[in-house]
């Protein structure tokens, strides 16, 4: 039977902490909007096949600037089934450089449709299919973002590029996150000699000039090294330099905490070190903890686009918004094929959606 202040919780409508940080958490437009985001950003990240429209390993010609969708027929008039024109070069050439002309080829259009046959793959290496989200209902490589200098689609290889740069965005902040928490907790704890030899490493490490080293990466490992020996040392790194601020944060934190009442009642029952900090500390510290993950995660991802730019990225087959910036290196490329910047796009876009995330959890978790 059910104690008479449960009973009185129900009656009085009372709801759990989870509950009243939704409820706060849905009033956020930024942060509802956020979440949308990072949830589609997920979901494109595993489903990476379905989503994206073309093969992304399929070379054609090189360059190819994008397709544009129209809703207009051949003769101006306006249609509501989106179609895409291909370009095709004229015999006619530019006066000034000299290079052929090129336009729309009103005379054959390509429908644009949802759910259409493309290429076939292998849905988590197991299911088979051949349906994508969206593209060309007979069969046409639509290009929305263009291509790179090898004729291969951006917008599909930014999909799959998504997988590379999360991952290695979620180990990190994991590790982080974990060794963060529990250094700071203890140190927070313990006190004493302990706390102070740990907070000075912690200094040192928050110290470290991080952009030097950074610089160096290129240096340490060799061009022929190994896809997975690049993904190790940018893990370990990046997770070296990224756990001494949540550190010090928790520490703080934890500091406050272990003088209240009810830490202090725990202590007096005979309660456990181990206890009073896993059980009765960090449980208030959590909430913290998950605003700072959702802020970490967009760092790691530009930290990971701006390795890609100095040349330091995953190498192919594999995929990532880092490798593909390389391109942007040179100015003259930009200049010509302004579309290979695309890519800053989705670094942009999952930047945004974790910050407003972290932002809509942060304003609903304070009040509580």
């Amino acid at each position: 039977m059910a104690s008479p202040a449960t009973i009185l919780g129900r009656a009085r409508g009372a709801e759990s902490y989870a509950a009243l940080v939704w409820r706060r958490l849905r009033r956020s437009i930024g942060g509802m909007i956020g979440l949308a985001l990072v949830i589609l950003i997920l979901a494109m990240a595993i489903f990476a096949e379905f989503f994206a429209p073309v093969d992304p390993y399929r070379a054609e010609t090189g360059f190819s600037s994008p397709d544009t969708i129209s809703f207009l027929d051949a003769d101006g008039g306006l249609s509501w089934r989106p179609r895409i024109y291909p370009i095709v070069e004229s015999d006619k050439l530019d006066p000034v450089t000299y290079q052929p002309l090129s336009g729309p080829d009103f005379a054959h259009p390509h429908y644009i449709g949802l759910f259409v046959e493309g290429f076939s793959y292998r849905l988590f290496g197991l299911i088979p299919g051949n349906i994508h989200l969206f593209g060309a209902l007979d069969g046409y490589p639509a290009h929305f973002l263009g291509t790179d200098k090898f004729g291969r689609d951006i917008l599909s290889r930014g999909i799959f590029g998504s997988r590379i740069s999360l991952m290695i965005a979620l180990i990190v902040v994991t590790i982080t996150t974990s060794v963060g928490t529990t250094v700071g907790l203890v140190s927070g704890y313990v006190g004493g000699a302990f706390d102070a030899w740990a907070q000075r490493f912690v200094d040192l490490i928050l110290a470290f000039p991080q952009l030097p080293l950074y610089l160096a990466l290129t240096s340490l490992i060799p061009i022929t090294a190994p896809t997975s020996l690049f993904l190790a040392f940018v893990i370990v790194v990046l997770s070296a330099l990224g756990w001494a601020q949540l550190s010090r944060e928790v520490r703080g934190k934890t500091l406050a905490l272990a003088r209240v009442d009810y830490v202090k009642a725990a202590v007096a029952v005979g309660a456990s070190d181990g206890r009073i900090v896993f059980q009765h500390i960090l449980p208030n510290v959590m909430s913290h903890v998950i605003v700072i993950v959702t802020l970490q995660i967009p760092n790691v991802v530009l930290l990971e686009s701006f390795l890609g730019f100095l040349g330091f990225a995953v190498k192919p087959p594999l995929i990532s918004w880092g490798l593909m910036l390389q391109d942007t290196g040179t100015f003259s490329v930009i200049g010509s094929y302004p579309w290979i910047l695309s890519p800053v796009g989705f670094v942009l876009a999952s930047v945004f959606a974790f910050n407003a995330l972290g932002d809509g959890l942060r304003d609903a978790i304070d009040p509580y």
